[in-house]
């Protein structure tokens, strides 16, 4: 076991890891990437669209491979990886010439966040076995930060100042090689490997046999489920919130910044203390009380239009994805055997990305059809709640059929 001051910095060192890491790779496409790739001449419709999310494949692709090998190779060597990527990509878009150059470096760029954060997570609820839920919330807050600030100073760099896409993405490189220096920091701890697993007992060619282990677990399974239901609807609610607040209810520019900034402050200021209750009352009850708080204000938004209103509704909703998404990580770390942490948290990410990815889809289809907003909000409220109800339909089975003895 490590002491408890090695276990903090080391923690410390991947939170800080993580806040650049995500400053970097947010910072590539919020609010860059759309006018980069207007100006390069993508095609309109299919490309475009493809330009903007190539990025996640990676995740869908990766996640739970890489962590998986982390497993076996140890946590450190895998971080490392996906620190040089964080480091090496941003300077890829200073040499792109053609809109398909942009599509290629997007995907390669991808797989920095698909395998950091699995592998840090699964960290994380190694170092901390009895605060899983406070840390692993921590530590989502932290890269949350680089997700939020992105925006901001990469608007600053581009439209205020006026330098130009190559000022841009040397910034985004800065942050991504100390992301990548920080990161030595916890490669080069020398007690770290006593928390992590070595992988002696493993072997490539079982890696298969520990992906049907973790997707054979109904627990994780239910819980994996639930995590990907809460990003099908935020990568929906991250989308179409804005265009709902622009084009119904007509709210100027600063307007729909206050309704969706005071929804992500929520997210980052209460997922440690959703994390912490996690780690007190239990992982069933924030999960469930999340899920079901979190449908109710996207049921309540399309029958809003005052500012007042909508902004109060955001941060229950904030509060309620912050609740589910603090205790899942945490569930799944404690329902896979230690030595498949990085596995079982790769999974997660892989269900998390896949449900990202086709939230928006799903609720663009609908939001096109004669039912529109209020259609799509109605139908993001039944996702929610419908995974609520599988949620508690795998613990009830579990407590049924595998009773406690």
């Amino acid at each position: 076991m490590l002491v408890k001051n090695t276990r903090n910095r080391i923690f410390l060192t991947l939170c800080i890891t993580g806040i650049f890491a995500i400053l970097s790779s947010t910072m590539s496409k919020n609010p860059v990437l759309k006018p980069f790739s207007t100006h390069l001449e993508t095609p309109e419709g299919f490309w475009t669209g493809f330009v903007a999310s190539v990025s996640t494949i990676p995740g869908i692709l990766v996640s739970l491979p890489a962590a998986s090998l982390s497993d076996i190779l140890g946590r450190r060597r895998v971080l490392l990886i996906s620190a040089a990527i964080f480091a090496s990509a941003p300077f890829l878009y200073l040499i792109i010439s053609a809109w398909w150059h942009l599509v290629l470096v997007r995907f390669y760029h991808g797989f920095a966040t698909a395998i950091f954060v699995p592998v840090a997570e699964a960290s994380v609820a190694e170092l901390f076995p009895s605060r899983r839920g406070e840390r692993l919330s921590l530590f989502s807050s932290a890269t949350a930060v680089g997700r939020a600030t992105a925006p901001f100073l990469g608007g600053y760099i581009l439209f205020i100042s006026d330098f130009g896409y190559n000022m841009l993405y040397l910034s985004v490189g800065i942050a991504g090689v100390t992301a990548f220096m920080t990161a030595l920091l916890f490669l080069t701890e020398r007690q770290c490997s006593e928390a992590l697993p070595s992988g002696s007992e493993n072997t490539l060619r079982g890696l298969m046999f520990t992906w049907r282990n973790i997707a054979g677990n109904r627990e994780i399974l239910g819980a994996s489920f639930i995590q990907a239901s809460q990003f099908f609807v935020f990568g929906a609610v991250e989308f179409f919130l804005v265009g709902y607040l622009k084009d119904v209810v007509q709210l100027d520019a600063f307007q729909i910044g206050i309704v969706m900034g005071s929804q992500i402050v929520a997210i980052i200021l209460a997922k440690p203390f959703m994390g912490r209750l996690s780690d007190n009352v239990g992982r069933k009850v924030p999960i469930i009380t999340g899920s079901l708080l979190g449908g109710l204000p996207l049921l309540l938004i399309s029958f809003s239009t005052q500012v007042s209103v909508l902004f109060i509704l955001s941060i229950a909703y904030g509060l309620g994805f912050a609740m589910v998404t603090s205790s899942t990580p945490a569930l799944v770390s404690e329902l896979a055997p230690i030595t498949l942490a990085g596995t079982a948290m790769g999974f997660l990410s892989m269900t998390m990305d896949i449900g990202q990815t086709i939230g928006p889809l799903f609720t663009g289809m609908i939001i096109a059809t004669n039912l529109g907003y209020p259609g799509a909000f109605t139908a993001l409220t039944v996702v929610l709640w419908l995974s609520t109800l599988m949620f508690i339909s795998f613990r009830v089975m579990k407590e049924v059929f595998m009773p406690t003895k």
